[in-house]
């Protein structure tokens, strides 16, 4: 069970960040985003399942609330590029905290 909530967990990642870029490029059409959405929502349970399984370890809680503000700053990053604000800062803070989500949940953190 922990293997397919784990292959479920990494694979809505990639898709999520792929998404975003996708919604982040190209900002006139709505479809990515809601797909970006959809796969939000499956990480978000496939890793409360993975968190119920592993028995709520604090390393992966606090990868959890990372993961939380990483999905508002993506949605955020795609609201101000679709208003033609500059949003460099949050863009970086967004990458810094992708980084860090991958090494923590990769086990290198």
């Amino acid at each position: 069970m922990f293997d397919m909530l784990q292959a479920t967990h990494e694979g809505s990642w990639f898709l999520l960040v792929i998404f975003f870029f996708i919604s982040y490029f190209v900002p006139k059409q709505k479809i990515t985003l809601m797909i970006m959405r959809l796969f939000a929502v499956i990480m978000l349970i496939s890793g409360i399942g993975m968190l119920l399984s592993l028995g709520f370890p604090l390393l992966y809680i606090f990868k959890g609330v990372l993961a939380l503000i990483a999905i508002a700053l993506m949605e955020i990053t795609i609201a101000g590029k679709k208003r033609g604000e500059a949003r460099a800062g949050m863009t970086g803070l967004l990458v810094i905290l992708l980084i860090l989500i991958v090494l923590i949940g990769y086990g290198v953190i």
